[in-house]
């Protein structure tokens, strides 16, 4: 758990959805919108994916 608690790129991506809640409330609801959360949704899959392949890489060096 603390792999992905001090990972720069989850918290990078975590801290993503303040920018896309801003734009769902003050922005236009459109096509746009919907990529955003998609595209939010995709990078914190991948962060949280390149954590959990680097630790099993770290397991198997040992």
């Amino acid at each position: 758990m603390r792999r992905f608690i001090f990972n720069t790129s989850v918290l990078g991506s975590l801290f993503g959805i303040f920018g896309v809640i801003q734009s769902s409330r003050k922005g236009p609801r459109d096509w746009r919108l919907l990529l955003a959360w998609i595209s939010w949704g995709l990078t914190v899959a991948i962060a949280v994916g390149t954590v959990i392949e680097d630790s099993k890489n770290e397991e198997l060096e040992y």
